[in-house]
């Protein structure tokens, strides 16, 4: 009997270095992906504001709650890393498109539940313990959204234009936040407060989980395909495991998560934190606020796409500096703005995402030039992960705690110690390159 012929079509194709990836069609997926993961957030973080405090910590008084609440939104950032070990594994072993379709099935069932659950009120403490549980497996569930698309659009980027193609995944936030506070402006408008509490808020949980499921397939219609597949084998973007990662890249992961730390510190001094100051200590009305807030993200989206030109004249590192030097200014300044009225609150918030623009549309690209190309899938998702963690994760709750009990300009003192920290990890990083070149 003659062998049976293998059948070429199941078979790895193989990687061809010069071939040629289409930078727009990565950009593509990779805003739609980081839109509706910043959409998720957004809706959580506003939540946490206005909503879980009276639902699910109604039994302490408003500011506690609120702490209370902000706990609950750090249990995200915990989670993550360990979601990320969890999932490098099922894509070594099943591939991405497995490892996708998992993470955002988790993702999307716990952003629903969420809009599902009863509250304090009804049957007390196992809210809170669900609720919890719910948030801890978002953040598990992002630790596997991580797709290396935008270290595949890095590393397509025309020669010159890095920076640009750097900022484009960064997009993601300011859509996201614009999308996230008009919904909410839009129910708080058009319903009374107690049905707003009772099921209206449900509606943006919902919202979120359709939104997993487009971007989904818009990511898995890229990811999957066989030319991605070998565009990621020719550029070295497998995962490779965490010991390994740690092993031969701890400097560059250290360094890397501090790098971002004063944009990660702003961004909470410009989103979740100003809305519960204004939540808890004015009578302004959440509508107006979160208008303003979307005015200032589109500022923010234009300062983004700035970002990637001026990176491409002066250096992203050399950007980030000076960022971060702007922002440790912006720090003793922007306390005396959020205290004023409605015009000293409009330009806390233009100028505080013009700056979170500047330096964060070039963070996630700060420290990828250092990694060895094997580890740089890996060590990219590592490296969000504990930025995310030292600079995202606790910043609500430390903010609103120092100024609730310290008084506003204690929450400027902490965006301060953000940046300085950013300055001191831009120049161990800048000491890494240099060894290793």
């Amino acid at each position: 009997m003659c062998a049976a012929t293998p059948n070429t079509s199941t078979l790895p194709r193989e990687a061809t270095p010069g071939h040629h990836v289409s930078p727009s069609d990565i950009a593509v997926g990779v805003i739609i992906g980081r839109s509706s993961e910043f959409f998720d957030f957004f809706v959580f973080a506003i939540a946490s504001v206005i909503v879980f405090p009276q639902r699910y910590f109604s039994f302490v008084d408003p500011l506690s709650a609120t702490l209370w609440s902000f706990a609950v939104f750090a249990l995200a950032f915990l989670a993550r890393p360990l979601g990320t070990a969890f999932f490098t594994v099922i894509d070594r072993n099943y591939g991405k498109s497995v490892k996708l379709t998992l993470a955002l099935l988790i993702l999307g069932t716990s952003t629903v539940g969420m809009g599902l659950i009863p509250s304090y009120d009804q049957v007390g403490g196992i809210s809170i313990a669900v609720l919890c549980l719910l948030r801890i497996g978002q953040g598990f569930a992002l630790g596997g959204a991580w797709d290396g698309l935008p270290s595949l659009l890095n590393m397509n980027a025309p020669e010159g234009r890095r920076g640009l193609y750097v900022m484009v995944p960064q997009l993601g936030a300011p859509v996201g936040l614009i999308v996230a506070s008009l919904l909410f402006a839009y129910l708080l408008s058009n319903m009374s407060q107690a049905d707003f509490l009772n099921w209206g808020w449900r509606y943006p949980f919902f919202v979120a989980f359709a939104i997993n499921v487009v971007a989904l397939f818009a990511r898995l219609r890229i990811v999957v395909t066989p030319e991605y597949t070998e565009a990621f084998q020719n550029h070295e973007l497998e995962p490779t495991s965490f010991r390994a990662a740690f092993k031969t890249e701890g400097e560059t992961i250290l360094a890397g998560a501090f790098v971002p730390l004063a944009s990660f510190a702003l961004f909470h001094m410009v989103t979740v934190f100003p809305l519960s100051w204004i939540y808890l200590y004015t009578n302004e009305t959440l509508t107006s606020f979160l208008l303003i807030e979307s005015l200032a993200a589109a500022f923010g989206f234009v300062a983004i796409i700035l970002s990637g030109v001026l990176a491409d004249r002066i250096g992203h590192r050399k950007l980030l500096f000076r960022g971060a030097v702007a922002i440790a200014i912006f720090s003793l300044i922007a306390p005396l703005l959020l205290a004023g009225n409605q015009l000293g609150e409009a330009i806390y918030m233009i100028v505080g995402f013009i700056l979170l623009g500047l330096s964060f549309g070039q963070s996630s690209g700060a420290v990828a030039s250092l990694f060895q190309p094997q580890r740089r899938y890996t060590g990219s998702a590592i490296v969000s992960d504990f930025a995310w963690l030292f600079g995202a994760g606790f910043a609500p709750l430390a903010a609103l705690a120092l100024a609730a009990w310290l008084g506003l300009p204690a929450a400027g003192l902490y965006l301060l110690s953000g940046a300085v920290c950013t300055m001191v990890a831009l120049w161990f990083a800048r000491q890494l390159r240099l060894r290793v070149s």
